[in-house]
């Protein structure tokens, strides 16, 4: 689809496209961009230059800003943008100028809402409207077929208006008595006037001037004060002090909505969920939050409060403008639309759905073989004249009762709501207080999920009776969060809760405490008003009570039929309601892969081969969970093993002929000699008899004579009972070849049918002739099974059920979140440590991770970049300086011979580093810096002899000391950097200027040197010239690096994909270890809209670590990977410097328990065993402490003596904080000579001094 969607936008001068979800606008816009810079024309990125959008299509929804969204509308008039791809934003009072196409990605839902929005394209004179639907899946089809029909021919939705909304008549009637004293008779008539309250009752007018005149008690709750004094004797009503500033500052009728936190028990923050998801929420209910399901345990006022749910289905949550539902009206159009074309001759229904109904050919098929697989399914199509309740197991044993009705959500949910109460209170009698009825509902109908133990549904308790709809849905109401949601709108409308002052909102979580401290006031009165238009909002205005009463009624009056029916799979309508409730990671292919097979393994296998192709169906079933119950069902573990002659006997029985070295097999730790014991015992009795069978000799029960020998034609002994031989298909009528080939697969997993006709030692012809059979009764089924497997497969359905339920339990196992030595193991591998690689392009690809981080200049080449590179050489990196690929920026000094220091790809400077401070804050102020300045700014980049020159011109001291200490200021300010690594090198290693001998205070004027005399002369004037190696190379300033400059939006959010990039799993933690401003709350808005886009996942992946956790796709199944022993490499064994990036003790990870302090320490290293943190080298290497995993992990001492070989202490000399021999003086706090880790490191070449123990060149 996203082709086609691309190919309609290029042909187009200006498009819109609509859809129904933010999420969808901003991943679809994601995806159209992404492939049209994969075709060659737009460019994707996030960054604008010049003020012009580098974008093919932008989002457009309400959680953009009003300043954002009137941006990308300008842009799309201006012709700067192709497309928008919006919500119903876009839908009303905007005038979007010429707009060529309409497009509707799924049904827009409603007849007036698809007028609508086709209607946005072609305001010009005389030109109409082009509009195109693209469903997303079958159902979606088919609901779009009937809104194209009624958009053509006009038949838009009736308007429907509150009736009697007590919370506005309390507004108006502040506002009206606020100037005026009014008779109360004559503002009855004023109210009822307006259409809304034209049936409006004395006694509500009534009720609601009691509770604004002060009736109910203020003392309670302070807001119930009264607003207006009512002068019964008189007659009269009049607005109170500050009636008309109360009117002006909190009146209207929007309600204030936003997020609700989503928090573990804890106090962690996991997220945020719309109000209008957490209203239709209840406790016990599962939904995803990115990657991850949550239970939610606990709903207060302010936050929803949840626990891990791992692998469990869950639902996606939907947001304020999704959409309300499809309205019963159109309900019924759609069941109409059904009812006659299921009737048509197939000539007529094409027709018809090609002119009335404007379906394209593709269309027309899809949708009659969509509804003549239903019928072929069910018998039977549900319409506006016939409900269709269908039950059947799902693919891991649980019930699923699908009530299928076209009646629209509206409907649907008030009736899901008594079912579910109803459901509660049937099963809780029989199953405990523990049970807890799952139901669902969409347009398309209700879903009900069983556990096995619930055998029996009562149709009783799936249709109330009419007369009682009402009376239990308002039951349900007040225990929801949906009434108490409603309830503090409605109070807010009436003026109960005001505004502090005016123009600023109440924050949310204010407003509903308040709203909650009202609500427990107002319960003790049931006639308080807004009770009452709480009641009516949800039953009228969110629920459609009348509708359902109406429905009701005709099933009652036999106008609408039921019918049941039980199938052994879901039907293809019945597809469509699961596929919307769990199936949500098939629309994501980012998605996890434990997620992706965890939700598929609940789904049809139709629908998952349509979904997934054979390949990833067969990656469904986990290979050692098939292998388990291989054994169990062969009784090959020890606990199924035969224990006497007996069972022996019934393993016969349950499994079949069985050659001696197979039974040999199933005994335990019985002997060969037992064995043969039992079996002369058992052919002694007739109880076994032996058999020739595909070639050889086998034993098998005596019960199992007759069918062997008719269904394989086998030879059996005379002399067994005839009970034994009496013929099985004339005794039955069953077939005994069926029989024998249903007992293999009921004892076996997956097979083929080469591997059944091989065991019972027929022709293959014959075997698929009775597997045939046998899926023809739904005893076996057929497909694709097996990991790595061929061509079609059988197994018998409860064991096929059983490999599910246990594939799933290992899957919801896997994707709990890992332990956090399972990242400790996987950022050294995310981040290319020991990869292998060499040569430039590798390190070009280590410093496309590591851009942005400032990293300590003494080590990035002998303890980061070596650990990434294979055989690092400097030529390499000098190689991507020189030609101005990589640049290297200081980011603040560290004593007096080192810093911090970024390698940058020089394009991506300005994205991803912090302006430069100001000379006053970089304390940069000096004249040598001013002048250094000054120079580079006029000159353009310049070598160490031309700015001693500049320095010396403006009469300053110009002696290699001071120029030099001037300079690295610059450099460790960001302000100035060089071509080669060189000069940070010789910074580094501590060396001192070559030449010290001109005085500092030589003015300009006396630098001028005569002639020299000698060629000896004139070599040293040469040498003086070059420069102490700290100056040597061109010097350049490096402001033109950060131009354009981004906007503070862009920069984040280049800064929150390069933390993805360098660490794969983005944790708070990491945030705050790199130093971002503003901490994690500065990038998560930022990762929360590449959540939406679909450019990264939420998941709570890492334990321990707080709940809001951001990955890239692919990074979470490689930590998980991590977790599995063959996997997680058992001699991974790092050293690396306690700076680096990739080690995360003290950044991401606390460090573990110890005697001393650790600390990320420029010269300190880390020893990590398996992502065991074992010990920790101060710098210097004179203090080593240990951590209680050092005793788990010998390697680490190996890995110490190698490390102190390697070249000198350290691997190079080019650090000043690096020593030839490593010494250790202390371990753990005690003397290095004394400690329980001597001898071990003795073992390994260290040596015993007068200090400690030392090894090294």
């Amino acid at each position: 689809m996203d082709a086609e969607l691309l190919k309609l936008i290029e042909e187009n001068h200006s498009t819109l496209l609509f859809v129904n979800a933010r999420r969808m606008a901003e991943r679809l816009a994601s995806r159209l961009n992404e492939l049209a810079a994969e075709q060659g024309s737009h460019n994707p990125q996030v960054l604008e230059q010049d003020g012009e959008s580098e974008e093919l299509v932008k989002a457009h929804h309400g959680s953009l800003s009003r300043e954002r969204r009137l941006v990308v509308e300008d842009e799309l008039k201006r012709g700067q943008l192709k497309g928008l791809v919006a919500t119903s934003s876009l839908e009303l009072g905007i005038d979007m100028g010429a707009v060529d196409l309409v497009i509707q990605v799924a049904s827009p839902g409603s007849v007036s809402a698809g007028l609508q929005r086709i209607g946005r394209a072609g305001h010009q004179v005389a030109v109409a409207s082009r509009g195109r639907i693209f469903p997303k899946h079958r159902a979606d089809l088919l609901e779009a077929a009937v809104v194209a029909q009624r958009m053509q021919e006009g038949l838009i939705e009736h308007t429907k208006v509150p009736v009697n909304p007590l919370d506005v008549l309390a507004q108006q009637i502040v506002a009206s008595c606020a100037l005026d004293e009014w008779q109360v008779t004559e503002l009855f008539d004023l109210c009822r006037s307006a259409a809304n309250y034209s049936t409006l009752s004395w006694e509500l007018f009534e009720n609601t001037l009691d509770l604004l005149a002060g009736r109910y008690p203020a003392e309670e709750f302070a807001e119930l004060r009264p607003r207006v004094v009512w002068d019964r004797l008189a007659g009269t009503v009049r607005g109170r002090a500050g009636a008309q500033r109360l009117a002006v500052t909190s009146g209207g009728t929007i309600p204030d909505r936003g997020l609700f936190g989503v928090f573990l028990p804890e106090g962690t923050r996991v997220g945020e969920l719309d109000e209008e998801m957490v209203y239709e929420s209840r406790v016990g209910e599962t939904f995803l939050l990115g990657a991850t399901t949550w239970r939610i345990e606990e709903i207060t006022f302010e936050r929803v409060i949840v626990s891990p749910a791992p692998g469990q289905p869950g639902k996606m949550p939907f947001w304020h403008g999704d959409g309300p539902g499809r309205e019963a009206e159109l309900g019924r159009a759609v069941g109409e639309f059904l009812r006659r074309i299921s009737t048509l001759p197939q000539e007529e229904a094409e027709a018809e759905l090609r002119t009335r109904h404007a379906l394209d050919e593709a269309a027309v098929s899809t949708l009659l073989t969509y509804l003549d697989e239903q019928a072929q399914a069910t018998g039977v199509i549900p319409s506006d004249r016939t409900l269709l309740v269908e039950r059947f197991r799902d693919e891991i044993g649980d019930w699923r009762v699908c009530i299928h009705s076209p009646f629209g959500s509206r409907v649907h949910a008030p009736w899901a709501t008594i079912i579910r109460t109803r459901l509660d209170a049937h099963f809780s009698s029989e199953l405990g207080d523990g049970f807890g009825a799952e139901v669902l509902w969409s347009d398309d109908g209700i879903v009900v999920r069983l556990p096995e133990a619930a055998e029996d549904l009562p149709m009783e308790l799936l249709f109330p009776d009419p007369d009682e709809v009402e009376s239990e849905v308002v039951a349900a109401l007040p225990g929801t969060a949906a009434f108490a949601a409603r309830f503090r709108e409605a109070a807010a409308r009436a003026l109960l809760l005001p505004r502090r002052r005016p123009g600023q909102r109440t924050p949310l979580w204010q407003q509903r405490q308040r709203a909650a401290d009202l609500l427990s006031v107002a319960s003790k009165y049931p006639s308080f008003p807004i009770l009452l238009e709480t009641t009516r909002e949800c039953c009228n205005d969110i629920f459609d009570l009348p509708a359902l009463r109406l429905i009701m009624s005709e099933v009652r009056s036999r106008r609408i039929r039921v019918v049941q029916v039980e199938t052994p799979i879901a039907s293809p309508f019945a597809r469509s309601l699961l596929f919307g409730w769990i199936a949500v990671f098939m629309y994501e292919g980012d998605a996890p892969l434990a997620e992706r097979r965890a939700a598929a393994l609940s789904l049809d296998r139709e629908l998952l081969r349509d979904l997934l192709g054979v390949e990833e169906l067969r990656s469904l079933l986990d290979p050692e969970v098939v292998d388990l119950v291989e054994m169990e069902l062969q009784r090959l573990t020890l606990d199924r093993a035969a224990r006497d002659a007996d069972e022996l006997h019934d393993l016969l029985r349950v499994l079949g002929p069985l050659t001696e070295i197979e039974l040999a097999a199933r005994i335990g730790e019985a002997s060969p000699q037992l064995l043969q014991t039992w079996l002369e015992h058992l052919v002694e009795r007739r109880r076994v008899i032996t058999v020739n069978m595909a070639g050889e000799q086998r034993y098998c029960a005596a019960e199992d004579a007759a069918k062997l020998r008719d269904g394989l034609g086998l030879a059996i002994p005379v002399g067994l009972p005839t009970a034994f031989t009496d013929s099985v298909s004339a005794e039955s009528g069953e077939s005994p070849l069926r029989d024998l080939v249903a007992r293999f697969a009921r004892t076996h997993g997956p097979f083929t049918s080469a591997q059944i006709a091989a065991r019972l030692g027929i022709s293959q012809e014959i075997a698929r002739l009775s597997l045939a059979e046998l899926v023809g009764t739904q005893r076996l089924l057929t497909g694709e099974f097996l990991p790595g497997g061929s061509g079609v497969e059988f197994c018998d359905a409860e064991v096929l059920r059983r490999l599910r339920r246990r594939s799933l339990a290992a899957l919801r196992k896997e994707v709990e979140p890992v332990d956090s030595a399972a990242l400790a193991r996987f950022l050294p591998r995310w981040q290319g440590i020991g990869s292998g690689r060499s040569g430039t392009d590798a390190v070009a690809e280590a410093i496309g991770l590591l851009q942005g981080a400032a990293l300590p200049g003494s080590l990035i080449e002998a303890d980061i970049l070596c650990q990434r590179v294979k055989n690092f050489s400097s030529a390499d990196l000098d190689l991507l300086c020189a030609t101005g690929e990589v640049v290297w920026l200081g980011a603040g000094a560290v004593g007096a011979h080192d810093g911090r220091v970024r390698l940058m790809f020089r394009d991506q400077v300005a994205a991803l580093v912090p302006a430069v401070a100001t000379a006053e804050e970089s304390g940069t102020d000096e004249p040598h810096h001013h002048v250094l300045r000054a120079h580079l700014s006029t000159h353009g980049a310049s070598f160490w002899a031309e700015l001693t020159a500049a320095v010396a011109a403006a009469s300053l001291p110009y002696d290699d000391q001071s120029v030099l200490e001037a300079l690295w200021d610059l450099v460790w300010a960001g302000e100035v950097t060089s071509d080669s690594l060189s000069p940070l090198r010789a910074k580094a290693s501590g060396g001192s200027p070559r030449s010290t001998s001109r005085s500092a205070s030589r003015s300009a004027s006396g630098s001028r040197s005569r002639r020299p005399s000698s060629s000896a002369a004139r070599a040293s004037l040469r040498v003086s010239r070059l420069g102490p190696p700290a100056g040597a190379g061109r010097w350049s300033l490096t402001a033109p690096l950060f131009l354009p400059a981004p906007s503070p939006t862009e920069f984040v959010t280049q800064r929150a994909l390069q933390l993805l990039e360098r660490y794969g799993v983005l944790t708070r933690e990491m945030a705050l270890a790199e130093g971002v401003e503003g901490g994690f709350a500065g990038v998560y808005p930022v990762l929360k809209l590449l959540e939406e886009r679909g450019q990264v996942r939420r998941g709570y992946f890492v334990d321990g670590l707080g709940a809001a956790q951001f990955a890239k796709p692919g990074a979470v199944d490689l930590l998980r990977a991590m977790t599995q022993p063959d996997t997680a490499d058992r001699t991974d064994a790092w050293v690396l410097a306690a700076t680096d990036p990739a080690q995360p003790f003290g950044a991401a990870l606390p460090w573990p328990e110890s005697s001393g302090r650790p600390s990320r320490a420029i010269g300190a290293y880390a020893l990590i065993v398996n992502g065991d943190l074992c010990a920790y080298l101060e710098r210097g290497g004179k203090r080593l402490l240990t951590f209680e995993a050092a005793s788990q992990h010998d390697s680490w001492v190996q890995m110490l003596g190698s490390f102190a070989s390697a070249t000198g202490f350290g691997g190079s000399s080019s650090s000043s904080s690096r020593v030839r021999r490593l010494r250790i003086e202390t371990i753990d706090g005690e003397s290095a000579n004394a400690s329980s880790w001597a001898e071990a490191l003795r073992a390994v070449g260290f040596t015993e001094g007068y200090k400690g123990l030392s090894k090294g060149a």
